[in-house]
Order: structure tokens, then sequence, then C-alpha cells
């Protein structure tokens, strides 16, 4: 599959590459740049492979208080989180950001768990017998415009100068424009949904304007300087959320929200988690890749995403290993061992982030 703005990335000489069922810009000439772009000013990813998925609103939230860590409870209007669909077991399904709307909520899910998540969404509203549609808008597109100029840029290019007012993990409407103030590479920007019609015009004016066309090299690139988890690589159904860094995504307050997993967690949490997802910083020349092995004094572990950090100028890993890990760390890369250091995550440090703190 393409998305529908793929022949503008072809005329913007896109190396394209299958990812998740996809055929998605892998760069426009060059993800060192695009990375750059990124963190300097402002970049434009298509990301209409990912899926919009609307619950409408009477029986909504009791649904989403059932299946995600989140309470959407504590949302007000136009406000958003990010949540995570557990199984029972605790696993994680999918990770996702849901939006409080005036008619309910939207869901924004992963590319590669589209049919899953609606398929466990299906079974879970027959279960609670609600009869609220859970719909997937598979007409709309996503353009993820991410960087520290960014916000102002999209605000220029549709003509609403209130966006730069939208606080972050906010999200407004004006017509058939859906813009949340929430990203996946650490910076600043927003995140458009809209009909095909209305991204084309937007990636024009916005490439127009300056703004970089970004590929999933660079999307990538960012997201493991940012500390950011990938579906299917550093979070699955065969890990938990203590496993996953991301304990902080479940709300314990309401003691009567049995959300699904709750039970499962609440015993690892009671009793400790086996693993845990570290940061981990080479210190020699090298470049980390998923599935290389770390070696630790308490048992091996795993690289679960890893890459060459353009801001760094060095490999970085996220990485699997035993709880009772500590230094001295190593990676086997290829037939060598080299050495690393654990480093409190993220990786870089931003305008965004220092702004915030």
């Amino acid at each position: 599959m393409r998305t529908a703005l793929a022949d503008l990335h072809e005329a913007q000489n896109a190396r394209f590459v299958s990812f998740a069922g996809w055929e998605m810009p892998l760069h426009y000439g060059s993800q060192i740049e695009e990375h750059h772009a990124v963190r300097t000013s402002a970049g434009c990813f298509d990301v209409s492979h990912m899926a919009v998925i609307d619950v409408a609103h009477s029986h909504s939230e009791r649904l989403l208080r059932h299946i995600l860590t989140g309470d959407v409870a504590t949302l007000n209007r136009d406000e958003s989180m990010y949540t995570l669909m557990l199984n029972p077991q605790g696993g994680i399904v999918d990770d996702l950001i849901v939006y409080r709307r005036e008619s309910g909520f939207r869901l924004v899910v992963n590319a590669g768990t589209t049919d899953k998540d609606l398929k466990w969404m299906r079974q879970c509203t027959e279960k609670l017998n609600v009869k609220e549609p859970v719909t997937h808008r598979n007409e709309l597109c996503i353009l993820a415009v991410q960087g520290p100029d960014a916000t102002e840029k999209v605000a220029a290019a549709l003509s609403f100068p209130s966006l730069t007012n939208l606080p972050r993990f906010s999200c407004m409407e004006v017509g058939e424009w859906f813009i949340g103030r929430t990203g996946y590479t650490g910076e600043d920007g927003v995140e458009v949904v809209c009909p095909t019609r209305l991204a084309r015009q937007l990636w024009g004016k916005l490439l127009d304007a300056g703004i970089v066309p970004a590929g999933l090299g660079a999307r990538d690139s960012l997201r493991i300087e940012a500390g950011l988890n990938l579906y299917g690589h550093d979070m699955t159904e065969e890990t938990t959320p203590f496993e996953s860094r991301l304990a902080w995504a479940i709300n314990w307050q309401d003691s009567d929200r049995n959300f699904i997993g709750r039970r499962a967690l609440e015993e690892i949490r009671d009793n400790g988690s086996q693993a845990k997802l570290i940061g981990l910083r080479l210190t020699e020349r090298g470049i980390p890749r998923q599935g290389y092995d770390v070696l630790t004094a308490a048992g091996e572990g795993v690289v679960t995403s890893g890459t060459f950090s353009p801001t760094l100028q060095i490999g970085i890993a996220l990485a699997r290993v035993p709880t009772k890990a500590k230094a001295p760390y190593t990676i086997r890369i290829r037939k060598q061992e080299i050495g690393a250091k654990i480093v409190r995550l993220p990786f870089t440090q931003n305008r965004l982030r220092t702004s915030t703190t």
C-alpha cells in the first residue's frame, strides 16, 4: 500500500522502503540532513499509514476507561494523552495517542497494528454491551510537522495564528482540519489530520516555505535520540509497561477502574519486573542494531532499537536487560564486543525540553 501523497514524494525524489505493509519514503536524498532540519528548524513527515480511529460519544468514555491504561475521564475537551492498550497478561497490544473531542474520542494508532486494534476494540464493545461505533477513518491523511519552527510555520500556512498558543498535548478543530500539538521526535510541532485534498495543499505550502520533507530514516533516529519506544521493537504483546519504561502511562488512581491488564500489572508492580529498558551510548565507533546482544554481569540483554546518532555523532541504543544489571555494559556488534555507558534518557536535550523543565 501507498499513502495518497505518494506521487508528491516521488516528485521529491524519495527513496521508498517497505514498512508495516506500506511503501513509505525512507529519505529524500539525505537522512542526516532531514534529521538536522527537524532538530534546528522544521521537517514534514507523511504519516498517513498510521490509523485514525473515532469512537462515538455516549458510551465511549466507559469503553476507553476499560481498554486503556490512561484514564480518559481526566481529559478535558481538546486534550490528549499518550496511553497503552494491554492484553489480560499486561502485554502491550499497542501504544497510541487519544484525543477528547466534542463528539467523542479520536485515537491514532500504529500502522502495523491497525487491524488487530480494531478487532480488539470491537470485541471489547461487545463484551461491555457498548453499541457506539468504532470507526476507522481511512479516508484521512496525517502530516507530522516537527521542529522548533514547525508550529509557527504551520500556523502561517493555514492562517491559524491561534495555533501557536495551543498547549502541548492539546488539539484544535477548524472545519475539516484536526490539529494536535503532539509528535514523535522529541521536538515541538503538530500532527495534522485532514482529507487528502487538504493534505496535498498543506504539503505544497510547507515545502514552499522551506520546510524539509523527511522520511522514516530521520523519524527513527530522531525518536531514538528522544528515548521514544517503537511498537514491535521496544515493546510488544510479550512485554509489559514495566519492561518498557512506560509505567508512567498507567493511571492507578481510581481503584474501581478495572482496565484490561490491571491485575497482572499490580502483581508485577508489587513483586518487581525481571527486565528493564535502558539507554546505552557506545564508548567507541560502531552502530548497534536491533537484536544485538548486550552483555552484563547479571546476564544477557538485547538491543531493541539502535542507530548512529547524528546529533551526538556516536552509536546509541535502547536495550532490554535484566533488572539487576549494572555497569559495565558491552554490546556484541558482529564479532566485536564494544563497551557502552548507561545514560539517562533522552539521549539529547533540545529546545522543547529545556524550555519546560
